[in-house]
């Protein structure tokens, strides 16, 4: 994909700077990547399960794991494997 000088990516980001991230994302090896995806994902897991706790502080650990999968596989998944329904007991 070639971008024409005025077409960013990231529109809240100076120019060089982001030349520069598409320089890095060009080098990084594959592995790496995987590796920054895997982080990225445990991170935004450990960032839903905090806000469950919060929200259901008297929930107990399989109901926050519940709670969970309804929020990463949606209702129909969650409600097919669990048999929680996140549209009545909440995400």
């Amino acid at each position: 994909m070639t971008m024409r000088p005025h077409e960013y990516m990231l529109s809240d980001t100076d120019p060089e700077a982001e030349r520069i991230l598409i320089e890095l994302a060009r080098v990084t090896p594959a592995w790496k990547k995987c590796e920054q995806i895997v982080a990225a994902i445990k991170t935004e897991r450990e960032l839903a399960m905090a806000g469950l706790r919060r929200r259901y502080p008297h929930a107990d650990k399989d109901e926050l794991r519940r709670r969970l999968a309804a929020l990463v596989l949606g209702r129909d998944i969650a409600m097919r494997v669990y048999g929680w329904d996140p549209d009545v007991e909440g995400y």
